[in-house]
Order: C-alpha cells, then structure tokens, then sequence
C-alpha cells in the first residue's frame, strides 16, 4: 500500500502520545526506530503484534531498537491497552490520521467481504539519520520481533 521504500528519508511527524505528551521523528534521532502502524487496539492481531514486541522487547533494544506504535485510537484507548497488556512502548494517537496518512499507511481494505478504508498493517524501521532501512507490509503479528530481527542477519 505505501510507497514508502527503503533508502527513502522517513516523513518528519508530530503525534501525541497515551499521556498527552508531544513525540516527533526527531526525538529518536541517533536510534534506530520501529515505528509500526496497526488498525486498531484490543483486536486480536493487533494485540498479538504489540505483545510480541513487548515480549521481545529487550532483545531489540540490546540489537539497538527503539519501538512506538501508532493507530487512530485515542489516547485514552491507548492507555488501557498499554496497562491492560503491560506494553512496553508508547503509542500515537492519531485521530486526525496525520501521521498515518504521511506514511501512506491509509487506504481501501477488504474484510470479510465488506470493503472500508483503514490502516493496513505496515512497519518501517528507521535509522539513526532518519532514513527508511526495512519495510515490512506483510506482518507476522505473533513473531513480528523475530521477523525484524532476522532481517537484519
């Protein structure tokens, strides 16, 4: 769905995070970040996902990895999905979908039949420069860290 490829320089953003706090691209600068967009909070592949990173999450940040998730979920939702699950990483807000939209993660999906638009499932990984170094449109949502961590071997 995104056109986003790897070599390209990621899309600066600005998002609130579960605690009202601002985030943007630059705070991570010197780290490399997993920056994963998912449909929806407290749906089962989206719980698997986020609980694998948490699960995995040391492992990622001894190979350097920084982790932040973002779906139009309100911050509300996001803080009783992260205390419900015991998350491990923030989580944008992106209720206007500005962040969503710049990565070209929002478009038309079909879902038992029924077509709607929405998230589609991507992560990026961006290096220390803010550049694009893995796209991943087709999610392993229970082995996800794996998956990220294998593309690096």
């Amino acid at each position: 769905m995104t056109a986003l490829k790897e070599g390209d320089k990621a899309p600066d953003f600005k998002g609130i995070i579960e605690n009202g706090s601002e985030i943007t691209l630059s705070d991570y600068k010197g780290k490399k970040l997993v920056l994963y967009f998912y449909p929806k909070d407290n749906t089962p592949g989206c719980t698997a996902q986020a609980c694998n990173l948490t699960e995995n999450q040391t492992i990622l940040k001894e190979a350097g990895f920084e982790i932040l998730g973002v779906s139009a979920d309100s911050a509300k939702k996001h803080t009783n999905f992260i205390q419900k699950y015991s998350l491990g990483f923030s989580l944008i807000a992106d209720e206007e979908k500005e962040v969503i939209k710049a990565y070209q993660v929002w478009g038309p999906k079909k879902f038992m039949g029924k077509e709607f638009d929405g998230i589609h499932r991507t992560t990026f990984v961006i290096n220390e420069e803010g550049v694009i170094e893995r796209v991943f449109t087709k999610v392993k949502t229970k082995e996800h860290a794996n998956q990220i961590l294998e593309s690096y071997k």
